[in-house]
């Protein structure tokens, strides 16, 4: 009974190719607009996570000051010290690096090249920190450190502003009025999906930054990398305790630093944007909405046109629940027909639209088999009264309807 109410659905539905292409068009536009949507949303959640894991899944960052509050207010708060960095190395175990940062925005000389830039005053262990290689050239030595001497590591993108193809290796480049000698360079990395430059940068040794850029013995920002994944809660919590009790907070007092793994920031960003993601994909199912009303309004106006033909099948003995049967697997294969167009054609925008924004193409199955199955309850939903009034039909009226 099932095969042969398909088999009577798809020939109605074929009588008119037209109608009921035009009748599908708003499932279609639906269901493409909502995986289209959703598998950008997962491309750029895929690559912001996946840029978060590349600093390293056991870096933890910590800084001066709370986190925003309600309404981005951020409560300001003593910056730290070196003597802060010291007694972390000293008194934190399973830390693999340590790296204290001071940042100042400086204008980058060389011969008659110039360049608006970051300098970030730091300690070799940046690099094993932030997992960041060299591309040339040496990092910083001991001696270097401990004396603040102002030699420096350029980022890709301002060795290509400055130096072009040149080498710039031993070459001298002005940092305001200060000289600064170049010793290496560090991999690119490129732009991130939120479009920062990661490589406009130039790291200096923390004491020359201190003393000869910014005056004062401040460091904005601590990078603690620790040994291992499993180590990281353990030393976040060593290196907290610590803090606090470094900076006199009491017990219940709020702390005044803020400290984070990259996985609670890997967390909170694929958080945030799965929200935009299904928020975008709810707007984009509003069209499937007017596709169901679409579809309801045409098998509407089909059974008003067939309604000497449902009183002929109810005359000879065909019951109610059978006609009703009929035109609701019409309506539902026209929704199915519409998913189906639509899920093509929402992969098609998606792959198209992935390289073009900077994202990956990430194919989601869940996505696909869930825009089916709604699009079929869409069908079901929108066509159920059509399909009960003509369950419904007298079949003398219907005879005698002209």
């Amino acid at each position: 009974m099932i095969w042969s109410t398909v088999r009577l659905a798809l020939r109605e539905l074929g009588r008119n190719v037209m109608r009921s292409s035009l009748t599908i068009l708003g499932i279609v536009i639906g269901v493409g607009a909502v995986i289209s949507m959703v598998t950008l949303g997962g491309g750029a959640t895929t690559q912001i996570t996946g840029e978060i894991s590349s600093l390293g899944s056991n870096l933890i960052i910590t800084r001066p000051g709370t986190r925003p509050q309600h309404g981005g207010i951020q409560v300001q708060a003593e910056p730290f010290e070196r003597a802060d960095v010291a007694a972390i190395e000293r008194e934190v175990p399973n830390t693999e690096a340590v790296a204290p940062m001071a940042s100042a925005p400086t204008v980058a000389v060389f011969g008659n090249e110039n360049w608006s830039t970051t300098v970030n005053g730091t300690t070799a262990d940046y690099l094993a920190a932030r997992d960041w290689p060299l591309a040339l050239g040496r990092t910083f030595t001991e001696g270097e450190e401990r004396s603040g001497a102002l030699v420096c590591l350029l980022g890709a993108t301002v060795r290509e502003e400055l130096f072009g193809r040149q080498d710039p290796l031993g070459a001298s480049i002005r940092l305001g009025s200060a000289a600064c000698r170049v010793v290496g360079v560090l991999e690119a990395r490129g732009e991130s999906t939120f479009g920062m430059d990661q490589d406009d940068f130039i790291l200096t040794p923390l004491r020359a930054v201190q003393r000869r850029l910014v005056g004062d013995d401040d460091v904005d920002l601590i990078f603690v990398s620790a040994q291992s994944e499993a180590a990281t809660a353990q030393v976040q919590g060593d290196l907290e305790r610590l803090l606090r009790q470094r900076r006199r907070i009491g017990a219940g007092q709020e702390d005044d630093f803020t400290v984070q793994d990259m996985a609670e920031i890997a967390s909170i960003v694929e958080s945030t944007t799965g929200v935009l993601t299904t928020f975008l994909g709810a707007i984009a199912a509003i069209s499937l909405l007017v596709g169901g009303i679409g579809i309801m309004n045409i098998m509407l106006v089909s059974v008003t046109e067939r309604t000497r033909e449902i009183g002929i099948r109810l005359a000879i003995g065909a019951r109610g629940r059978e006609v009703l049967l009929q035109f609701l697997v019409e309506s539902t294969l026209l929704s199915l027909f519409g998913g189906v167009v639509g899920i093509a054609l929402g992969l098609g925008l998606a792959a198209v639209a992935a390289p073009w924004l900077g994202v990956p193409f990430v194919f989601d199955p869940t996505i696909v088999v869930i825009a089916f199955l709604f699009s079929g309850a869409v069908g079901v939903l929108f066509g159920y009264v059509p399909a009960r009034r003509a369950a419904r039909l007298d079949p003398i009226d219907a005879l005698r309807y002209e």
